[in-house]
């Protein structure tokens, strides 16, 4: 995404520029609202960014929305927390529509040990059992805020806000969590995992197809919205 985007920005800014995001996606995961920023001379209104830039995207890569921003805004480091989402096709039948834009979990899920088992990595931790060995982050440590496994007819979905992620963390998290949700580990494993800060004890990653990167959480006084507007705001945009 982020050299399709760098190509886009180049033909309607007329130089090339980096994008720098608030989060990174794998090949295979999917991005609702991703937050990136870039630096431009150029004097374009909103509406004349996002549609000049989705104009030289690909199917598939859409700009919800531009704002400009002060010297002291950084995508990445002005985030306080993150959201992610991991979606499992929870059935027999191998998914159709959803292929790709889920994961497939033949054995039936326990959602609420799943979630049970969740809860024990709520609050600060350190993440090494989560962890890729190749994570280049200086420190395990991270503070998940937020997490919960749902079900909605034949989707388990777990959602995870935390203020930062390892790489991997969070199809590690929910590998782990999938044993648990066909019965091969208790709830009380997830815990033992954490303790253990051993990336060889925890499951398998889980496959990207079902993560999406959701959301990032900036202060207010940047006035950046969380989804897309339904018109452009202002007036004598062209």
């Amino acid at each position: 995404m982020q050299g399709e985007l760098e190509k886009a920005l180049a033909r309607v800014a007329d130089h090339e520029s980096r994008i720098t995001a608030c989060g990174r996606t794998d090949t295979g995961v999917h991005a609702v609202c991703q937050v990136a920023h870039f630096d431009s001379d150029a004097n374009r209104s909103e509406r004349s960014w996002v549609l000049g830039l989705n104009s030289h995207l690909p199917d598939g890569v859409s700009v919800l929305w531009v704002r400009p921003v002060d010297e002291g805004f950084h995508a990445r480091f002005s985030a306080f927390a993150r959201t992610y989402r991991y979606r499992m096709l929870n059935r027999w039948i191998r998914p159709a529509l959803q292929h790709g834009k889920a994961s497939w979990v033949r054995e039936p899920l326990d959602e609420e040990a799943m979630n049970q088992a969740a809860q024990h990595l709520l609050g600060e931790h350190d993440f090494s059992a989560f962890r890729a060995s190749a994570c280049q982050a200086t420190h395990p440590v991270r503070e998940i805020q937020a997490i919960e496994v749902r079900r909605e007819a034949d989707v388990v979905t777990l959602d995870v806000t935390a203020n930062a992620f390892l790489y991997h963390m969070v199809r590690n998290i929910a590998g782990s969590l999938i044993r648990v949700g066909v019965g091969e580990q208790r709830p009380s494993w997830l815990p033992e995992l954490l303790e253990s800060r051993d990336r060889n004890k925890a499951a398998p990653t889980a496959r990207p197809d079902g993560l999406y990167f959701v959301r990032a959480r900036f202060p207010a006084e940047f006035d950046l919205p969380s989804r897309a507007p339904a018109f452009p705001r202002g007036k004598g945009l062209s």
